[in-house]
C-alpha cells in the first residue's frame, strides 16, 4: 500500500484513470503547496518518493521504475548563523513536469525545474535537472544524451 501523508497546506493529489501506484510509494506534501497530478495509464513502481514541493505534473502513459525520487523543492541554506531547517525554502524553479510516454529508470532523482519532454527515456541512476528533449535517451550525472528513439 502507498503511504500518502495528509497535507497541511492544501496540496491536492490526483491520479488518473488506469494508473497504478505500487506498494511502498511515499507521497509527502512537503516544501510548498504544490500539487501532485498523475495522468492516465501511468505506473509508479515500489520505493518511489514524491515530495510535492512546488508541484509535480506527470502526464499519460508514463512509466516510473523503482526507487525514484521527485524533489521539486530546494532548502535555503546560505545563512550560517541559522540552522538549515529554520531557513525555509528557495523560490520555485517551476516544479517538475513529465510529459506523455516517458520512461524513467530505477533509482533516478528528478529535481525542481525538470521538464521531461514527450517520449524521452531516462536511464537508471540518472540525475535530472533542467529540460530533456523529446524522444531522447539520456543517462548519467550530469545527464547526457546517449541515443534517440526512432
Amino acid at each position: 500500500m502507498a503511504d500518502i501523508e495528509d497535507s497541511t497546506r492544501g496540496t491536492s493529489i490526483s491520479i488518473g484513470e488506469g494508473s497504478m501506484i505500487d506498494s511502498f510509494v511515499k507521497i509527502k506534501p512537503a516544501g510548498g503547496a504544490g500539487d501532485l497530478q498523475i495522468g492516465r495509464f501511468s505506473y509508479v513502481n515500489s520505493g518511489c518518493v514524491f515530495y510535492t514541493g512546488n508541484g509535480i505534473s506527470i502526464s499519460d502513459n508514463v512509466l516510473i521504475a523503482a526507487n525514484c525520487t521527485f524533489a521539486p523543492v530546494n532548502h535555503a541554506y546560505k545563512d550560517s548563523g541559522k540552522l538549515i531547517r529554520e531557513q525555509g525554502f528557495l523560490p520555485s524553479r517551476g516544479g517538475i513536469i513529465v510529459e506523455d510516454d516517458v520512461w524513467i529508470g530505477a533509482n533516478c532523482v528528478v529535481l525542481d525545474g525538470a521538464i521531461l519532454r514527450q517520449g524521452c527515456v531516462i536511464a537508471a541512476g540518472s540525475l535530472v535537472r533542467g529540460e530533456v528533449a523529446p524522444f531522447t535517451v539520456c543517462a548519467g550525472n550530469p545527464l547526457k544524451v546517449v541515443g534517440q528513439r526512432n
